[in-house]
């Protein structure tokens, strides 16, 4: 453990380039086949101040496609299942959308029964939101299946503080409701012991991926991200990109999304 962070994290900015160790990375390859599971914002597209802007370039996709011919490929993404899906448009990925509340593949179907029962609590605290902070310059309530996202990219810093204020506020009239954050926004979702790194197990397991000729690699790079970095820390292989500012799980880092299409690419040519 490295003095000052939690057990089996590492502190920011000292994570080894997945890049620079690439001879690593492919020897832990050999004879085994890779699962890839991807973020998408800020991992596969820049983070932009619209989600609706996030557009998936056609090099990216093209490399996606690729690897989706050559070993399992799963975007498990915070957006809407749905959303995800229709801006990556394969139809050989595996789409984990909503933190993993919502996973569709092929011959694979999830929909977390707690998610469901949690909606009715979503629909109320939606509403709410929307009336607290339409008068905030810049505040976007975005509403998903099973999450409500309040973005305050675009919100002057002084105002920040009243975006939040009126989060806390709604959250604590609803208890089936967590309260998470995340790169400029904060997210009310079923308060359930359920994330993206209990969805990429629950996908190693039905699609029979966990085992011993199988290295399963996560690329993210958010907080949220962290639940699946810590769930296949000794199993698999934990990349984040940018400098996040907080002890993460991950074992490797990367740079931005272009050293993302990088990794892929070396991906392909040692499958091949």
């Amino acid at each position: 453990m490295t003095e000052g962070y939690p057990q089996g994290t590492r502190p920011p900015g000292e994570l080894p380039s997945a890049l620079s160790s690439w001879a690593t990375i492919a020897e832990r390859l050999a004879n085994r086949r890779p699962a890839l599971f991807l973020d998408y914002d800020g991992t596969l597209t820049p983070i932009v101040s619209q989600p609706e802007d996030a557009l998936l370039g056609e090099e990216m996709r093209d490399g996606l496609r690729r690897l989706a011919e050559l070993c399992t490929v799963a975007v498990v993404s915070g957006r809407d299942r749905e959303d995800v899906e229709a801006l990556v448009a394969l139809d050989d990925l595996i789409f984990a959308g909503s933190h993993g509340f919502d996973i569709k593949g092929p011959q694979l179907r999830l929909e977390h029964e707690g998610g469901r029962a949690c909606l009715p609590d979503l629909e109320e605290a939606e509403r709410e939101l929307r009336v607290r902070v339409e008068s905030v310059p810049g505040a976007r309530v975005e509403r998903k299946r099973f999450a409500i996202a309040n973005h305050y990219r675009n919100v002057a810093e002084a105002d920040i503080p009243r975006v939040e204020e009126a989060v806390r506020d709604v959250h604590s009239s609803y208890p089936r409701l967590g309260l998470s954050g995340g790169k400029k926004v904060f997210e009310l979702r079923p308060d359930i012991d359920w994330d993206k790194g209990r969805a990429v197990l629950w996908l190693l397991e039905g699609l029979k991926l966990d085992d011993s000729d199988v290295l399963p690699i996560y690329i993210g790079d958010d907080v949220t991200d962290e639940d699946a970095f810590a769930a296949l820390a000794g199993r698999g292989l934990g990349i984040i990109v940018g400098t996040p500012p907080y002890a993460t799980h991950a074992e490797y880092g990367l740079r931005d999304t272009s050293e993302v299409e990088e990794l892929l690419q070396r991906i392909i040519h040692l499958c091949r």
